[in-house]
């Protein structure tokens, strides 16, 4: 990798890792110490990743690739908290940083993320290596997965602003999710623009309100 695509990504993670660290604290001003079963929450979000993939035999089942990509999405998300909470953010970026696209079938798939899962459920534990696998043989890469990470991350921080942790949010907006909203947006929107998040909640305050009508 070039130096300037190098210096690119570390700028893309910093931004990540501060916006994680951010919405954390959202959540609890003293994450860090909390015990949150991070590790707990990327097993599950790896199971919801594969229903949205399809993986059942007995009948006809088609990829909705956008959710899969925000559930990968999420489980970085609590990866993410996971290496900044033990300090191992920085022993990650090899792993990420050669993460590229790469042709593989759908089975190959649905075993990197099994991987990842049992890697999570046995050590208790986040790799970044069993991740940058699953996005290659997906395929995403790090562009999209940052692309992705700062759209959802807002939406997260929308949601925690709405209710979320009271319990009075409300996820379908016009009889869609909020995560269908979000897609849409994006793809509206450079999220490469340093004013991308506060354009991105602000679409987001538009739908919410609308759908209250």
């Amino acid at each position: 990798m070039n130096t300037n695509r190098s210096v690119a990504r570390r700028t893309m993670l910093a931004t990540m890792a501060r916006m994680q660290d951010e919405h954390n604290r959202q959540v609890h001003p003293d994450w860090r110490n909390q015990g949150f079963h991070y590790y707990r929450a990327i097993w599950v979000e790896c199971a919801e990743l594969l229903d949205h993939f399809g993986w059942k035999w007995w009948k006809h089942q088609q990829p909705d690739l956008p959710q899969v990509k925000l559930e990968l999405v999420d489980i970085w998300h609590f990866g993410l908290s996971i290496l900044l909470r033990t300090d191992e953010l920085n022993d990650a970026l090899v792993d990420l940083f050669v993460t590229e696209r790469s042709a593989a079938e759908p089975e190959d798939f649905r075993l990197a993320v099994e991987r990842l899962a049992e890697g999570t459920l046995q050590g208790r534990n986040f790799s970044a290596a069993d991740f940058a696998a699953a996005m290659a043989a997906l395929p995403m890469d790090f562009d999209e997965l940052y692309r992705l990470y700062v759209g959802k991350n807002v939406l997260n921080h929308f949601r925690q602003d709405n209710g979320y942790k009271q319990g009075t949010y409300r996820k379908l907006w016009q009889g869609r999710e909020d995560n269908e909203h979000l897609i849409e947006v994006l793809a509206e929107l450079d999220a490469s623009r340093p004013d991308a998040p506060e354009q991105l909640y602000t679409a987001l305050v538009h739908r919410y309100a609308a759908g209250e009508r």
